[in-house]
């Protein structure tokens, strides 16, 4: 089973695992540790991630980018139209929801924005399962914390349209949270006082910022605050209309009626933001940007500088409203983490650090902190992993009310309850309690409409309740509803159940009087009895009786569409698939074409005739790719052809391979007939230096023999007489 986190972005996705005891970031099939977050349509496949950003410029009309931020939102929120100016495929109405109209397969289509994530996602989950070498199907996602329940929703029903199983939606700045507090071991006790630290994630398209306190084994996030329109792009695009204002009185020419010299102004924007964040000027060079004419300009820091002050100073509000929520101050905080892509400008490091008044922490890597607190959080949740006990409490975005129409035998009832609290602990169940005589409805919304992003409509829900009927004509039904916003931070009415009062008879406890007070505990019982009877009393209590179905009305997809919208996709990768595998086989055949026509004369010249050769080489003609028919299924033509010209040239390569193999034989022969001979020699040398040691032995062993022998006098010889 694998384990993946998925840190979801405006502008790319970065894809973390859990493995090898720790966290990795992969890579995609680029070897990018980021993925563009881009879908592309053309006329034979869909371009996904790195494929849709090569052939951005050359296919802006059906090219769409800012995945997330369309996803569960109307084609009428003003939202959508900020988002127009970023995206450059067009956005059309589709039910009510907003989606694109591309040209797809040599047809005008239309894709909601939960299709166009649903088709994201599975091009990440083929991306981990390629680095896996596993099939994926559970993983945890990042989310911005300012996401409303259509938005989460969407989501969810993306994800499932994938083939994916989403074990939890995580805010990004609780993501960030977790990875940094789950590898701190010196976290405080329980019992002492927490670590207070505030999270600030500037990323390309939202500004967010919690305050967490950390204890040993766990995280409480005490207050979240967002600019939902704050980021890397604002700040790309103050640039862009400054060198389009500078372009247009230097050089003559309005980028603004011309698509790809705008994209390309923006690919530009971003990169000397990029270099601006290190150095204190940088050029600016397009060259052909339109109307063949080369374009220069020279921004310096200061100038970058003035031209995103408005959005300087709105960098204050979010911190000031996140304290504030956490009741807190500034110098109650022990550490401000930053991170986030738009983190580096230094500008903004300066307000956030001149707010705070405080050094500020860059202890984890900016980019990739949310993936990898995804992914811890999906190691926590899976059966498989055993991870260190930490408990996360995130906290609801949004105040959530619940109303139903007033009981004709209830003149003084209240129509309407806020039951989830902005700050409320998530996840979180309240048991709702009415007395009804017949199946009445619920209507879930949030409490207050000004604060969602956009124009959202607060609406969340509708829930029906069946099968309430009342005893008596004077009696209610005591129905018990268990609303939860659950750990997606999605709510629903899980179950409904009906209740009876009913007398029971309860123990009365020892250290209770008859009257209901407590004895002292320190009093002497000097009349207690073993075989005393046990004193009872009779209380009303509530019984659970039955359950009461309850249906739902939200807006996630049903099982239907969710069916068919999966089939769908299904087939649209299929489509893919065909179509990689349909080019990997046209390279195939070219290259062993290329390949056996230059051997032909070369490497395989002494074992083909001069008729085979002919005979090839006028095969290899009819067989390259501009000459072979067009039929549907190109692929089998492909895989055909490379089989029929690999059974003509196999007798000259297998003359080739035989002369190969034979040479190598007569090689490996002498060698080790040089290595025999070479030990043969060697054997001889040691044996003739065994003989002459023996020898040099025997001849040591004699002259000690001699010296050992007793000396005699000689005799003296005999006198001549």
């Amino acid at each position: 089973m694998s384990v993946v986190g998925v840190d979801f972005g405006t502008l790319q996705t970065v894809v973390a695992v859990a493995r090898n005891r720790g966290v990795d970031v992969i890579t995609n099939e680029v070897s990018n540790r980021a993925t563009p977050s881009m879908v592309g349509f053309g006329s034979k496949n869909r371009y996904i991630g790195e494929a849709a950003k090569t052939q951005e410029i050359t296919n802006l009309k059906n090219t769409v980018s800012c995945l997330k931020r369309l996803a569960g939102r109307s084609f009428n929120d003003p939202d959508v139209k900020i988002e127009q100016q970023y995206i450059t495929a067009p956005l059309v109405d589709i039910n009510g929801q907003v989606g694109v109209e591309v040209s797809y397969l040599g047809k005008t289509e239309k894709f909601t924005a939960t299709q166009l994530v649903a088709t994201y996602l599975s091009k990440i989950k083929q991306i981990a399962a390629t680095e896996l070498k596993l099939p994926v199907s559970d993983l945890c996602m990042s989310v911005p914390p300012w996401f409303s329940d259509v938005q989460r929703r969407a989501l969810l029903d993306a994800a499932e349209i994938a083939g994916l199983k989403l074990l939890r939606l995580i805010n990004d700045n609780t993501a960030a949270a977790l990875g940094w507090g789950i590898t701190k071991l010196d976290l405080p006790a329980p019992e002492e006082k927490p670590r207070r630290v505030c999270f600030v994630d500037i990323g390309h398209a939202n500004f967010t910022c919690s305050v967490v306190e950390f204890k040993k084994g766990e995280l409480a996030v005490k207050g979240t605050a967002w600019d939902h329109n704050f980021g890397g792009r604002d700040f790309d695009k103050a640039l862009v209309d400054h060198l389009a204002k500078e372009f247009k009185g230097k050089y003559k020419v309005d980028i603004y009626t011309h698509g790809r010299a705008m994209a390309r102004t923006i690919a530009a924007a971003e990169k000397t933001k990029k270099i601006l964040s290190a150095n204190q000027q940088a050029p600016v060079n397009i060259e052909s940007l339109m109307n063949d004419i080369d374009v220069a300009a020279m921004i310096t820091r200061q100038e970058f500088e003035a031209m995103v002050e408005p959005l300087l100073n709105r960098t204050q509000v979010p911190l000031e409203q996140a304290l504030a929520q956490a009741k807190l101050t500034k110098d109650d905080i022990d550490f401000v983490e930053i991170v986030g892509g738009g983190s580096r400008v230094p500008a903004l490091k300066e307000r956030i650090q001149a707010f705070f008044g405080k050094p500020l922490s860059y202890t984890m890597n900016a980019d990739e902190a949310v993936a990898r607190g995804c992914a811890f959080s999906c190691a926590i949740l899976s059966p498989v992993f055993r991870v260190r006990d930490f408990s996360v409490q995130d906290i609801i975005s949004y105040p959530i009310e619940f109303a139903w129409e007033k009981a004709a035998d209830i003149p003084d009832e209240d129509t309407s309850l806020t039951v989830f609290n902005k700050g409320n602990v998530l996840p979180s169940t309240k048991i709702l309690t009415f007395y009804r005589k017949q199946p009445f409805d619920l209507e879930a919304r949030y409490a207050k409409p000004e604060d969602l992003p956009g124009k959202q409509n607060p609406w969340i829900g509708r829930f029906s309740v069946k099968g309430v009927k009342a005893e008596g004509q004077d009696e209610f039904m005591i129905c018990k509803l268990k609303a939860r916003v659950n750990i997606h931070g999605i709510l629903n009415v899980e179950n409904g159940y009906y209740v009876e009062d009913q007398e029971v008879e309860e123990e009365i406890k020892e250290d209770e009087k008859e009257d209901g007070e407590k004895k002292d505990p320190d009093a002497m019982d000097t009349d207690k009895k073993e075989d005393a009877p046990k004193k009872t009393r009779k209380v009303k209590k509530q019984v659970r009786k039955g359950d009461l179905p309850i249906s739902s009305g939200t807006s996630s997809l049903d099982a239907a569409q969710k069916a068919a919208l999966s089939e769908k996709e299904s087939a649209m990768v299929m489509e893919d698939k065909l179509v990689a595998d349909t080019e990997e086989k046209k390279n195939e055949l070219e290259t062993f074409i290329y390949d056996l026509r230059a051997k032909l004369d070369e490497q395989y010249a002494e074992f083909a005739s001069d008729e085979e050769k002919t005979s090839i080489k006028a095969k290899l003609e009819t067989a390259e790719v501009g000459a072979l028919p067009k039929t549907k299924n190109v692929i089998g033509v492909y895989i055909a052809k490379l089989d029929e010209l690999r059974a003509l040239a196999g007798p000259i390569v297998q003359r080739h391979f035989e002369k190969i193999e034979a040479e190598r034989r007569a090689v490996q022969e002498r060698i080790e007939a040089e290595q025999a001979a070479k030990r043969a020699a060697e054997e001889e040398a040691r044996k003739a230096a065994e003989a002459e040691k023996a020898a040099q032995q025997g001849s040591n062993d004699q002259e000690m023999k001699d010296a050992d022998a007793p000396q005699t006098q000689p005799e003296e010889p005999a006198e001549s007489k």
